[in-house]
Parts: C-alpha cells; structure tokens; sequence
C-alpha cells in the first residue's frame, strides 16, 4: 500500500468539496459531508493532519481507493 499524505482537516474539507460533496452540518469539530448515498466525517483541529486511520475511513466512507486519492491530491 503506498504512503498517504499528511492532510490537514482543512485541506480534506477542500478536497470533499471539490469531488461534489456538500457540508451537511458541522457538530463541534466535526464537519458532515454527503453525496448522493455517500456520507463521511471529517474532524477539523486547527492545522494538525488528519491521522492515517482516520484517513483511510474517510476513503472507505466515499469509496476512494488510496491510489485515487492520491492522484486527485496531487492534481
């Protein structure tokens, strides 16, 4: 499996946003997106990266291989 990148919580926001996803709500530091039947978390904490683990269910969630997500990252 290849290294995924260190991504900010903002910077996930961003990314959800710019694959069609739309912020439902936020609870906390919590911010909900949804597309169609697609539906994930993301947990904002100022500028700290988003843990592997957390990562990985965040692309389980939008049915996102690692691969993908990188190819889109970096684009």
């Amino acid at each position: 499996m290849p290294k995924l990148p260190r991504a900010s919580g903002v910077q996930m926001l961003r990314f959800l946003q710019n694959q069609g996803f739309q912020l439902r709500r936020i609870s906390g530091s919590h911010h909900f997106f949804a597309k169609g039947t697609l539906r994930t978390s993301v947990p904002v904490h100022g500028n700290r990266p988003v843990r592997t683990g957390t990562l990985r269910s965040i692309l389980r969630d939008i049915q996102m291989s690692p691969e993908e997500f990188m190819k889109v990252f970096y684009e």
